[in-house]
């Protein structure tokens, strides 16, 4: 039937117009003409009204875009293993009997220890927010190129430095490391806002940012047992900053900063990432932005979600680096437990958060099958209170744990608990970034952790304000209290005040090219709703 068709229209179609004097007459036969053509063209599956081959609006279920993100998953895994290397080798580095003896010690006391962990934070705060500016300007890819690069570089030379500088260049050496690393995470946001569709946006964040616990769980679990070994304790320097140098031009290779620029993504999988979610439009897919105008800053810091995402990333900073510094404090003086130099035990919680980060992804999933339609504001809302609320009643719970060896399990479950429910917030307030600005997502991202890592610094020295007897219970009650007051305050603003619509500040004049299709346009952020389910 469709060759008759088209038989039966080529004649009209190739024809020509009648002559006619009244110009009326002659445009009237064009456009029947013209429909005629039309609805030939639309009886063919692989044509659209415009003649051009139809593109689909789904990406393959493992595509380039998954590639990509399984590349900074091992990025990041290598940057945190570069970031906690030093917490692990610093027990060997200071005491020959607990590593292979063949090796220098070194004769650092606590404070110095002090200054050497937290000198890497020094430089990480600086580069936060030119990092995620820089990285939406020259690309992520490049920005993520280098940081990890010259991170990995000095790894190499840290050895070298503690013999023949002492502890004074590691510190310099470590806030120099600091300085590079504090881009990551900022790029990483700008590098998602690029790739990842709105769908599946939440799923491709928890996933890529598992990676930077996966690299502490390896890092945790296996630099004593290096340490001990015939390699010895600058191994633990050696091995990751080798991976990272690896890693560095694999990256560089393979990925590329937008779907535009990769060489072998299908025509396909470009559309449905660039023309997905709220962000952009149908009609936008293909568009090229020539000019980048003056980043917003009032509107960005007088934006009231974004202040509130602020707020809800420095409550979820000091809750978590709280249990991760503090608590091991607690265990030792109260329970009598030291669990800082067992590496398995103390890589529990982060092995925690990986297992866990999967189970919400799962959950977040299998909500969306069930067919009902969840708007996007309550699912970041559940999941950030899934991952701030739990760590709240699991700090309750601790302030009530006294000495014993049953307690002592007990302590550590809710510690891993505590942690492990934490990585819920990877599709709460985590992407909601992305959501609020994708344009600007690494700038924000660049803000917030600035903001947040201040608190991680704070909160330790608000714990010894608080506690002067290590071995009383009732002053570290004060601080889990005071701690969960934190995490209950700052969702609760989330949920109140958070918002996922795109900003009007994140819009920008953009330069159209031609893309085949793609006439429908969509605006999902015009909707009213409750604070709960606003999207």
């Amino acid at each position: 039937m469709l060759s008759a068709v088209l038989c039966l229209d080529a004649s009209s179609i190739h024809s020509k117009p009648p002559l006619a004097k009244n110009p009326t007459h002659h445009l009237s036969w064009l456009r029947g003409r013209h429909g005629t053509c039309n609805m030939v063209l639309g009886c063919l599956p692989c044509c659209n009204h415009n003649g051009y081959q139809q593109i689909g609006n789904t990406g393959p279920r493992f595509g380039v875009r998954h590639l990509q993100c399984v590349l900074v998953f091992f990025g990041l895994a290598v940057a945190y293993s570069l970031r906690v290397n030093l917490s692990v080798a610093i027990v060997a580095m200071t005491d020959r009997n607990a590593s292979n003896p063949d090796f220098p010690e070194f004769d650092w006391n606590e404070s110095t220890k002090s200054y050497l962990l937290s000198s890497f934070f020094w430089g990480y705060v600086v580069t936060q927010i030119p990092g995620g500016y820089l990285s939406a300007i020259y690309g992520a890819k490049y920005m993520l190129f280098y940081g990890v690069l010259i991170c990995s570089c000095l790894a190499l030379l840290t050895p070298f430095c503690a013999v023949s500088g002492g502890w004074k260049l590691v510190v310099v050496l470590r806030a120099v490391q600091g300085l590079c690393q504090g881009v990551i995470f900022p790029s990483t946001h700008t590098f998602l806002s690029k790739w990842a569709p709105a769908e599946e946006r939440g799923r491709l964040v928890g996933y890529t940012y598992s990676g930077s616990q996966f690299g502490t769980v390896v890092m945790l679990s296996v630099s004593g047992y290096i340490a001990s070994s015939s390699l010895g304790w600058p191994s633990t320097f050696y091995i990751p900053g080798c991976v990272g140098i690896i890693w560095s031009f694999v990256w560089l290779s393979l990925c590329s900063s937008t779907p535009a620029q990769h060489p072998t993504i299908t025509p396909n999988e470009r559309r449905f990432i660039e023309s997905s979610g709220q962000a952009r439009r149908t009609s936008d897919a293909g568009r090229e932005e020539q000019t980048r105008p003056p980043t917003p800053w009032w509107s960005i810091f007088t934006s009231v979600p974004f202040l509130v995402l602020v707020l809800a990333h420095c409550a979820s900073n000091w809750g978590f680096w709280t249990l991760l510094t503090e608590i091991p404090s607690f265990m030792k003086n109260v329970l009598g437990m030291d669990i800082k130099h067992n590496g398995p035990l103390s890589a529990l919680p982060y092995f925690a958060m990986i297992l866990l980060t999967c189970v919400f992804i799962w959950l977040s999933d299998a909500l969306k099958q069930r067919g009902t339609v969840i708007p996007l504001g309550f699912s970041r809302k559940f999941f950030n209170t899934l991952g701030m609320w739990l760590p709240m009643l699991a700090l309750i719970g601790l302030g009530y744990i006294t000495e014993g060896e049953a307690n002592v399990r007990l302590a550590i479950g809710l510690l891993t608990v505590a942690v492990g429910t934490n990585s819920a917030t990877y599709l709460g307030f985590h992407v909601n970034h992305i959501d609020l600005s994708p344009n600007y997502a690494g700038t924000l991202m660049g803000i917030t952790n600035c903001a947040a890592n201040f608190m991680s610094i704070l909160a330790p020295l608000i714990v010894g304000l608080i506690v002067w007897d290590e071995t009383n219970p009732a002053q570290w009650r004060v601080v889990f209290f005071f701690t969960a007051c934190v995490y209950f305050v700052g969702n609760l603003l989330f949920m109140l005040f958070g918002r996922t619509r795109v900003q009007p500040w994140n819009s920008r004049p953009t330069t159209r090219t031609p893309t085949p299709g793609g006439e429908g346009e969509r605006d999902e952020g015009t909707e009213t709703r409750g604070p709960l389910l606003d999207a």
